[in-house]
């Protein structure tokens, strides 16, 4: 079992960078694939990004490539979300997710453990 807690949350305006930060305790954590996922209000909980256990593997959807960053250091057991060229639109809350698959998800459903989330303002 492992335990989520984000932190990097806040208030960005147009163009702004932020990194998300995912520290996790528990069990070994190269053992999980990470992902990272984001619900606005009124809205589904939606993929963000993800990467593999040893971090060689990352995946993202259309809006994310190209702005967005996911990696990981395992030796910290923290995984991170670099987001550059943000958005005005989006507010949203951002959840650290992790799995013991072997391979990538991008669903919810496919990850077993969740972080509370960190809320980003002002960004999509």
């Amino acid at each position: 079992q492992v335990q989520l807690v984000e932190s990097g949350g806040g208030l960005v305006q147009a163009g702004d960078s932020l990194r998300l930060s995912c520290a996790a305790s528990g069990r070994a954590f190269d053992s999980y694939i990470m992902g990272w996922f984001r619900q606005a209000p009124g809205k589904e909980r939606e993929f963000v990004a993800a990467i593999s256990r040893p971090g060689s593997g990352t995946a993202y959807p259309d809006f994310a490539k190209g702005r967005f960053t996911i990696s990981r250091e395992n030796a910290k057991k923290t995984v991170y979300l670099q987001m550059n060229s943000l958005k005005p639109e989006g507010k949203a809350i951002y959840y650290c997710a992790a799995d013991e698959n072997t391979v990538i998800g991008y669903t919810p459903k496919e990850y077993k453990y969740w972080g509370q989330g960190t809320q980003v303002t002002g960004s999509s």
